[in-house]
């Protein structure tokens, strides 16, 4: 995997492709404005990054990263992206995305409306939870006591270890979540959402969730 394609290049996409630029992965990046309003940040990523089309960054990625607010996910390419892992880093504002009656009700989840709308992808769910700017500077090294963990949930085996590997290397330790439907363990107002939690607390609060009708 060399290549990274974010569909999104908001505060967590851009961060996504700071720390992957400094791990020396490619880049392409792109939104829904067009490649010209990226130039800035792929000026300052360097020869790494380019900017492109969605439908050309999700073409080119060896894993994709879906970060556009979750009322934009219909706009994802979906041809380019079939057989691919896709990351979605999305959660639910409903001031921001308008009230969704199945989120409300909780019969599904942001991730499982991802995998919804890119049926022949593999959606994984990661860097929901972190705040954007700490993606690039909370990392540690393995073994590190202090380590932070960050959950990553599917319903794909290999695609959790191929994401879980990632988050090893951005410096964090991956806590794994299966099946996909159990991802609303990390979604806002969770126990374990935007802590800069361990492993093992995280495991923790992972347990402590509830739905938001029990809370």
């Amino acid at each position: 995997m060399t290549t990274i394609g974010l569909i999104g290049a908001g505060h967590i996409g851009s961060q996504i492709a700071r720390k992957a630029v400094q791990l020396g992965y490619q880049v392409v990046l792109s939104n829904r404005r067009g490649p010209e309003v990226l130039g800035d940040l792929v000026q300052e990523l360097g020869d790494h990054a380019r900017a492109a089309s969605p439908a050309e960054a999700a073409e080119t990625a060896d894993l994709a990263v879906v970060t556009v607010p979750l009322k934009a996910i219909g706009s994802v390419p979906i041809e380019p992206l079939i057989g691919k892992i896709v990351i979605d880093t999305n959660n639910y504002y409903p001031q921001r995305d308008g009230q969704i009656t199945a989120l409300d009700e909780e019969t599904t989840t942001t991730a499982q409306m991802l995998q919804e709308h890119l049926p022949e992808s593999f959606v994984v769910k990661a860097f929901n939870h972190i705040p954007a700017a700490d993606i690039t500077t909370a990392g540690r090294p393995a073994g590190d006591p202090d380590r932070r963990a960050l959950a990553v949930a599917s319903d794909h085996d290999a695609a959790l270890l191929v994401v879980s590997r990632l988050l090893d290397r951005f410096g964090f330790d991956p806590v794994p979540i299966q099946p996909l439907s159990e991802s609303w363990r990390i979604q806002r107002d969770t126990p374990g959402y935007v802590q800069p939690l361990t492993a093992p607390q995280l495991v923790h609060a992972l347990a402590l969730a509830k739905r938001y009708r029990d809370m």
